[in-house]
């Protein structure tokens, strides 16, 4: 058998956690319409959630209070805004105020073509208040990683998953290169496109480090980050989630503050989130992350990337980029 891929990881902590830690995973349809795309066992400790779209928190809360570490499944991460409350006003809070724990993980899955209002990716909204750890793995080894952080710790957890992911196999390693011009740092889906943009920008002579980003919140920017920005001299923080006021945005400058060099944001545009021509706005691309390096050079290249220029005898598979026959 060969490496297990982010869904079959996801599905094996939950089985672990429900039959051996007497954990819950609660959430709506969560025993349909494919398991949520098999990552939900087949075992004990599945509660079915009403389908209210507010209610769930405030139960998933309740057992964390117990001491159950509930799992809370929201199928579309739109739908963290109404489940919002109970999280961020008592899970987030209680432990700072009243000494008592609440530790939640809360599974928010995104996703690309579902839909203004099934396909949004709202961990930076959740970055912004105390209490909550907030994290977007896109590799087995990184929702180990991040399991690991909530058993071993009492906060509530954010974690902000892409459906893009649950068939990657793969981890995906820092590349850094002799005299890169510039050092990006992609955060959830776009880490499965800024490998071929390299591979475009190299075609010009442009060489780009990558530092992959999984830890949203702490973010303690450490040499990790800081010694490939700090030859590059120039940094590019590019997420799936809304640019202004993002994830983006907040981390440039936690890595622009603690290196003193210049470091841009990409990320959504400031309109409604949909697929459908043409209203979209979609996570960056390889196109958009060559056109986001090419403006923070300061160079002007000689024609935008385009999105033809993505087929270009490049096939996406299991994560990875590879060069068509």
């Amino acid at each position: 058998m060969g490496p297990k891929t982010v869904a079959e990881t996801i599905c094996e902590l939950s089985r672990r956690h429900l039959e051996d830690n007497n954990g819950l995973l609660l959430g709506q349809c969560v025993s349909a319409v494919g398991w949520v795309n098999h990552t939900v066992p087949d075992c004990k400790g599945i509660v079915e959630l009403p389908m209210t779209d507010v209610a769930g928190a405030g139960i998933a809360v309740g057992a964390a209070m117990v001491g159950r570490r509930p799992i809370f499944v929201i199928r579309f991460q739109d739908l963290l805004t109404l489940n919002g409350s109970p999280i961020i006003n008592y899970a987030a809070k209680s432990q700072e105020l009243h000494g008592r724990s609440t530790p939640i993980f809360v599974r928010a899955l995104a996703s690309e073509g579902l839909g203004p209002v099934h396909s949004g990716v709202l961990h930076g909204i959740f970055m912004h208040f105390p209490g909550l750890r907030v994290a977007a793995p896109m590799t087995p080894g990184e929702y180990r990683q991040a399991w690991q952080e909530f058993m071993e710790n009492e906060d509530p957890m954010i974690v902000s998953e892409h459906r893009d992911s649950f068939q990657n196999a793969a981890e995906m390693a820092d590349k850094l290169r002799p005299s890169a011009d510039i050092t990006l740092y992609p955060i959830s889906s776009p880490r499965f496109a800024v490998d071929q943009a390299t591979r475009m920008l190299a075609r010009e002579g442009i060489r780009c480090n990558v530092i992959h980003l999984c830890r949203l919140k702490p973010f303690h920017p450490t040499r990790r980050h800081l010694t490939p920005l700090e030859h590059t001299r120039l940094g590019l923080v590019i997420d799936a989630g809304f640019e202004i006021c993002g994830a983006s945005r907040s981390i440039a400058y936690e890595l622009a503050d603690a290196s003193g060099c210049p470091v841009k944001a990409l990320g959504l545009a400031d309109k409604t989130k949909c697929l459908h021509p043409p209203f979209q706005n979609r996570a960056p691309d390889a196109a958009a992350i060559c056109n986001a390096v090419h403006q923070a050079l300061g160079a002007k290249a000689p024609q935008p990337w385009p999105a033809a220029a993505l087929h270009a005898g490049y096939s996406h598979t299991n994560g990875l980029i590879q060069r068509g026959a």
